[in-house]
């Protein structure tokens, strides 16, 4: 991602990654507090909006539909939604994780953040590195080169 410091780089937080921004904190949460501050983009596509919802409201962490109803608006607030029509078959063992690579690349995101190990394993697609959180951060940290 060197180079692209003129402009806010554009991001796809899965929603492994968001729900453990709001739930957890830690790493995901100092990547969506960059988006709040405008030093992000957030590229997102209702799929995974609405699977952040239904996590949210479901077994695990049992939010009200409200209450996951309302995160999900304050995050489609702070973002570009895209819906993909790119169709891409690169992660053989969750297909479904195809969808947010596709959105990725719909969306130009510079880079896709998850803690997926089925995303984490392929490292990136095409142009687009995938990155879990903390190796996201210490990208943001170094010095760049431009």
């Amino acid at each position: 991602m060197p180079g692209k410091k003129n402009r806010r780089l554009r991001v796809v937080l899965d929603s492994n990654v968001l729900i453990s921004a709001v739930v957890f904190g830690g790493k995901p949460r100092d990547i969506l507090e960059r988006v709040f501050r405008g030093e992000l983009t957030l590229i997102i596509s209702p799929a995974i909006l609405d699977e952040v919802e239904a996590v949210l409201g479901g077994e695990k962490f049992r939010f009200s539909g409200d209450a996951a109803r309302a995160v999900v608006q304050e995050i489609e607030s702070l973002a570009e939604i895209v819906d993909p029509a790119t169709a891409v078959s690169v992660v053989p063992d969750d297909p479904d994780d195809n969808r947010v690579i596709a959105c990725a690349l719909d969306g130009r995101a510079d880079c896709l953040i998850s803690g997926d190990q089925h995303l984490l394993k392929i490292g990136g697609y095409s142009s687009l590195p995938i990155m879990n959180p903390a190796d996201f951060l210490a990208t943001l940290a170094k010095p760049s080169r431009a």
